[in-house]
């Protein structure tokens, strides 16, 4: 059992110490503070090949059970991570499998912007921030949030202690599974396609390595503005071509920065854009043309809380679509 980490009076023993864990003689001018015997301190035993099966083991099983997701969401960003927790929180009866190209969640949210480590959002996102237990100062039509690892952090914390919620990070997301209605000429996007991302990076330095799937009912993607990982299902979604060919599926491309304009398109626009996949966040920006809005944040949330709206509102539908063929769901 490791240590505590309060500094208070002498409480007895932790597992296998017998002497005091904390000792702090107040009043004697050379105090000292104690958390534990560190000479006698000791892990429990434990064989390596323990520690590698406690992993593979935890791992293989949620991917067995994920494969088949109620709902797949692309980009653990800020945006993703909202709607997956509204949608857990809402829904725990879903199955929602996060994917995530950085080994490290969280996208751009982890500064306020630049190097700053301060968090603006404009109201009414201060709701949000309520919901989470968040503080953060009121200065009138915004709140400031004191580093933006704190919302971040939190954020990504309650979502991944839901238990119908799994994060696949350093995972990326190489195409998507569609499925063409025969009599409409309809595409539905029913999943998605992955590998690990160091492998997505490094196709042309090897021999092909085919991927792996993940089906589901509803894609959400999040992945961001253009980039290495930007806007891909939104790139993808065009070069598919899922509306008939007098009638283009084509990509508005970014425009400039107007903070007052684009987080209220972002969070209005929010939709499902093609059947069975609802785009969220800046990748929005890249379908519709719309402007990017910098170092604000509200927009981010709350076009989370939409996307989680958007997949609510048509999941029913498209999971009977996905079970009428193809053998249906394998849950």
């Amino acid at each position: 059992m490791s240590p505590p980490t309060m500094v208070q009076k002498p409480v007895g023993s932790v597992g296998n110490l017998k002497t005091p864990v904390v000792r702090l003689d107040s009043g004697a001018n050379d105090t000292q503070v104690s958390f534990a015997d560190w000479e006698k301190f000791n892990f429990a035993p434990i064989r390596e090949s323990t520690v590698s099966r406690a992993m593979t083991k935890r791992y293989f099983n949620d991917l067995d059970k994920y494969t088949e997701s109620d709902i797949v969401i692309v980009g653990a960003g800020s945006a993703g991570l909202s709607a997956a927790y509204v949608l857990a929180k809402n829904r725990p009866n879903l199955k929602i499998a996060i994917i995530e190209a950085s080994v490290s969640p969280g996208g751009g949210c982890w500064l306020g912007g630049q190097l700053f480590s301060a968090m603006v959002m404009r109201k009414p996102a201060n709701l949000f921030l309520d919901e989470l237990e968040i503080a953060y100062e009121d200065e009138g039509d915004y709140v400031v949030v004191k580093h933006a690892a704190l919302f971040m952090s939190t954020l990504m914390s309650k979502v991944l202690q839901f238990p119908n919620v799994k994060l696949f990070n350093a995972t990326a997301v190489e195409d998507l599974i569609t499925r063409r209605d025969e009599s409409t000429g309809e595409l539905r996007i029913a999943g998605v396609v992955t590998n690990w991302t160091l492998v997505t990076l490094n196709h042309d330095t090897q021999s092909c390595m085919d991927p792996n799937t993940l089906n589901a009912n509803v894609v959400l993607s999040t992945t961001g503005h253009d980039g290495p990982f930007g806007a891909f299902c939104a790139k993808r979604l065009e070069s598919l071509r899922p509306k008939s060919a007098n009638e283009p599926f084509e990509l508005g491309g970014m425009r400039g920065l107007d903070m007052n304009k684009a987080e209220d398109a972002i969070v209005k626009g929010t939709r499902e854009v093609a059947p069975g996949l609802v785009i969220a966040g800046m990748e929005l920006a890249e379908v519709d043309g719309s402007n990017r809005m910098g170092p604000t944040f509200g927009a981010m949330a709350l076009s989370g809380v939409k996307a989680a709206e958007s997949v609510l509102n048509v999941i029913d539908i498209r999971k009977k679509q996905n079970e009428s063929c193809y053998g249906g769901s394998q849950n």
